[in-house]
């Protein structure tokens, strides 16, 4: 049994009730019992006075597809508590991925994931879970199908509508994913080719997941002027298709949305009246972070990388990019005209572009005399589509008002790729639990583990995990209420967080006195609609 009392801490056992102090029985990975003062033979004790003690957070929204299989130390995660990650994210991963689809993707993804040799991509969800299992990880993954991946197998990259059996091959491919353990469908309509989709298309696809009792997590068309079309779409997708919604990095951002974060929870909240069963998840940072060729019009990224190349080698078609971004606000650069002032390079493909990180495009432009827009489609051009970028254009007052929602939950969205990634891969729960919560009082410390464990356990339908109770697995999470704060910062992306001395998966240590173990007990979670084997 090997058992571990965890003795004197603050339970709080996300079940949003007052924390109480007590001790904590494990044994075989899972939690025998709680009480004041457990009388229970132990081989380890932790003292954990001055400490509390959580269900691990769950990072319903990460891009570490290829990192839980490339690092298993997978430190900024674990660090900051996180015991279970969810990918397959914004349309976009590398299951079921056929090798046309993969050339594509190796492509496209460089800039969340950097460049991938061969050997990456599997020919079905249920390979890539199976992948986990063997490798071992510091932490649980779960999986989404990832719409714009299925629309590469059966349409490819083209601008046009899928064809009655393209639509059906594409419902096959879901139907499989979810068979496979998948727990839903993400989309990234704002990405080649999964922009391309009608209504009706998603609406198709998640008849699909809800069929198989899963969610719907859109990055939607906007999230600047055309912002709350763009979740009422999603929400009349789920509507039509009765499909649970997970409105996934929920944002208001850009000039045109500051102060309107209560027209979104309004939104919301007539859509969960109507019993539209919603969830939504945020980052607490007002930058965002996304890929330079992200902000073109989707037709210059129809075709795929090289059609994109392409077009902005072309004098004319250059002149029609330039014009979409600087002046009537490109599709994918949310229907805004791009302050370029806001766009920061936060990594390259090429070592050679690496004095590009860490400045604006405006700064770039300046010192070289030309016009911003041109200096990024240079750079795009020479770096192969493979540029990061920070987007500096969120609001305060939209992330507070929307994290204070009840449905909210907790999503790094963090990329690790990079010079200088966005610090929310490394900072997103601590900053959760220091900054609104011990400094600004906008969520109080139960509620917060409610956000961060029990809710997004409950949207994955993981009945064993975000609670702390008898039979319940031992994903935990130890930190100090008093010193708890994230460190990562923009200039420093990749330090770890303070105040979590201690995280356990499954019952192991992961993290000890603040130091990641050799131990890899995380392992691919499958959603209750899979198939027995």
């Amino acid at each position: 049994m090997n058992p571990l009392l965890i003795r004197g801490t603050l339970v709080l056992d996300g079940s949003g009730r007052p924390g109480t102090v007590g001790d904590v029985l494990l044994a075989d990975g899972r939690i025998v019992e709680l009480g004041a003062h457990l009388d229970a033979p132990a081989t380890r004790v932790l003292d954990a006075h001055g400490l509390a003690v959580a269900p691990g957070f769950i990072d319903l929204h990460a891009h570490s597809d290829l990192a839980v299989l490339q690092d298993d130390r997978n430190l900024a995660a674990v660090t900051q508590g996180v015991t279970t990650q969810v990918v397959g994210q914004d349309g976009l991963s590398y299951a079921p991925a056929g090798e046309q689809t993969l050339a594509v993707l190796r492509e496209q993804l460089a800039g969340w994931n950097g460049v991938q040799g061969p050997g990456v991509g599997w020919a079905d969800v249920a390979g890539y879970l199976a992948e986990v299992d063997r490798r071992g990880s510091a932490v649980n993954v779960g999986y989404l199908v990832p719409h714009g991946t299925v629309r590469l197998n059966v349409v490819g990259a083209d601008d046009r509508p899928a064809t009655p059996d393209e639509l059906t091959a594409m419902r096959a491919q879901v139907e499989r994913g979810m068979r496979d353990g998948a727990f839903g469908l993400s989309a990234g309509l704002t990405y080649a080719p999964g922009m391309f989709a009608s209504t009706d298309e998603l609406v198709a696809l998640c008849d699909v997941v809800a069929r198989h009792g899963g969610f719907f997590a859109p990055h939607q068309r906007s999230y600047g002027a055309g912002a709350l079309e763009g979740y009422a779409e999603m929400i009349e997708i789920a509507r039509r298709a009765g499909c649970a919604l997970h409105l996934t990095h929920a944002t208001m951002n850009f000039a045109v949305n500051r102060g309107r974060a209560g027209e979104l929870v309004a939104l919301i909240d007539a859509a969960l009246n109507d019993g539209i069963d919603i969830t939504l998840d945020s980052y607490p940072y007002l930058p965002g972070s996304t890929t330079l060729s992200a902000l073109l019009p989707g037709w210059a990224n129809a075709g795929g990388p090289d059609a994109t190349l392409g077009r902005l080698r072309d004098p004319a078609t250059r002149a029609r990019i330039v014009h979409e971004l600087d002046v009537s606000g490109s599709d994918g650069a949310h229907g805004v005209p791009v302050d370029w002032s806001s766009v920061e390079v936060s990594g390259v493909r090429d070592p050679r572009f690496a004095n590009a990180v860490g400045r604006t495009v405006a700064e770039l432009a300046a010192a070289e005399g030309r016009p911003p827009a041109e200096v990024a489609l240079d750079l795009l051009e020479a770096d192969r589509l493979g540029t990061g970028i920070l987007q500096h254009v969120g609001d305060e007052e939209n992330v507070r008002t929307i994290m204070r929602h009840p449905r909210h939950t907790g999503g790094s969205d963090g990329i690790l790729v990079g010079d200088k990634p966005h610090p929310r891969a490394w900072g997103t729960f601590p900053r959760y639990l220091g900054r609104y919560v011990r400094e600004e009082g906008v969520l109080t410390l139960e509620d917060a583990i409610v956000h961060l464990s029990a809710r997004p356990a409950a949207r994955l339908g993981l009945t064993d995990r975000g609670r702390i109770a008898p039979g319940m697995v031992a994903d935990l999470v130890l930190f100090d209420p008093d010193t708890v704060s994230d460190r990562a910062t923009f200039a420093e992306p990749r330090l770890q967080a303070a105040g979590i001395p201690w995280v356990l998966v499954a019952g192991v240590p992961v993290v000890a006195e603040g130091h990641r173990t050799e131990a890899v007990p995380g392992r691919a979670l499958r959603s209750a609609s899979c198939a027995p084997s």
